[in-house]
């Protein structure tokens, strides 16, 4: 299968993605609400649900739930699953075991900046020259100084922007990163050169989350790849009915809260 063809079944016909991120157990054991959301996936599909980032084990155990949606093999893991920071990240799989999986891509995950930058970003490389034999598309989730945001400037957009361009130099096919929510977002959109999807969000509420998927979108973000926002909101298909109508339709952050109020 082409490259192409399988990044048409992460991004729909308008080139943008609503992304759900199931990855967590690979990362926290906050996960609450990943195994309830992935059994409403046929719902989560039919209000416009593109993709679904997963672990191999979610693609063995849930295949039923996954049979009408793209998804995209997590390949790094923490090294210490107790400790939210992340503090570092090993490989866990490989693209052999994305095909075995029938994903349409993996994710992996990059730290400009941190103490293991230049081991996260060898195993971006590895895995970039092993995904393109098999024309395996390829996200990364390039994050400077580490996962949490730290500083002001893990959470500078100029930094981000930084970070992002460095994931596309070593072969990115896909940017998945978080967004400031200034003004100068649109500085890591135009850095990276391939779709980028936003990540997570502020905690907020829901209406003030919708206006910063709209942000991102306005800065030229192709969609999100979103996990908690989902996964914990007590109406998981509402929650994707109402990014689905700001990143597919175009609707204003209000329209698609009222969608939301209104989705069972």
């Amino acid at each position: 299968m082409s490259k192409q063809r399988r990044l048409s079944k992460i991004f729909a016909q308008d080139g943008k993605s609503v992304t759900l991120a199931l990855d967590g157990y690979f990362f926290s054991t906050k996960t609450e609400g990943i195994d309830n959301t992935i059994k409403q996936m046929p719902e989560l599909v039919a209000n416009g649900l593109d993709c679904a980032l997963v672990t191999y084990g979610m693609a063995r155990n849930y295949q039923k739930e996954f049979k009408d949606i793209s998804i995209v093999l997590r390949v790094d893991s923490t090294v210490n699953v107790y400790d939210n920071s992340v503090p570092d990240t090993q490989q866990v799989f490989t693209t052999e075991d994305a095909l075995k999986i029938d994903a349409d891509g993996m994710v992996c995950m990059t730290f400009p900046g941190a103490f293991n930058e230049e081991k996260t970003h060898a195993m971006v490389a590895r895995l970039v020259k092993e995904a393109e034999q098999w024309n395996m598309p390829f996200i990364v989730e390039s994050l400077p100084y580490g996962y949490p945001v730290t500083s002001p400037e893990s959470n500078e957009a100029k930094v981000i922007a930084d970070a992002a361009r460095i994931a596309v130099e070593l072969g990115a096919d896909v940017i998945k990163t978080r967004f400031s929510g200034t003004e100068d977002d649109y500085l890591i959109v135009e850095a990276s050169m391939v779709p980028v999807l936003a990540l997570g969000g502020p905690k907020t509420d829901t209406l003030g989350y919708f206006k910063f998927v709209e942000h991102c979108m306005n800065m030229g973000a192709k969609g999100v790849a979103v996990g908690r926002n989902i996964t914990q909101d007590p109406k998981p298909i509402a929650m994707v009915a109402g990014l689905n109508a700001i990143i597919h339709q175009g609707a204003s952050p209000e329209e698609a809260y009222a969608l939301y109020q209104n989705t069972k």
